[in-house]
């Protein structure tokens, strides 16, 4: 299986924020997200784990969600985030 754990230049690696700019999603080099929600920053944080075009996220909560990158969008949980 192939994770970001080891990747820091993994293509997916950075910034992805929600078309209205109120989700901020960053994923980390280290394999970990950080998620602000509006002005709530660290309002979801855990880990996640890439293969090919595929995203599994696990909240430090237990939450679990997935969602695809096609055509350089997060598609995730119904939304759409762009590289910032």
């Amino acid at each position: 299986m192939h994770t970001t754990d080891s990747k820091a230049s993994h293509p997916f690696v950075g910034m992805w924020v929600t078309e209205d700019g109120y989700i901020r999603q960053e994923l980390l080099p280290n394999g970990r997200y950080d998620e602000a929600r509006g002005s709530k920053k660290n309002a979801y944080q855990g880990r996640y784990e890439i293969t090919g075009n595929h995203i599994e996220y696990w909240d430090d909560t237990g939450f679990t969600a997935d969602g695809e990158f096609v055509d350089d969008v997060l598609h995730h949980v119904g939304m759409r985030f762009h590289r910032e």
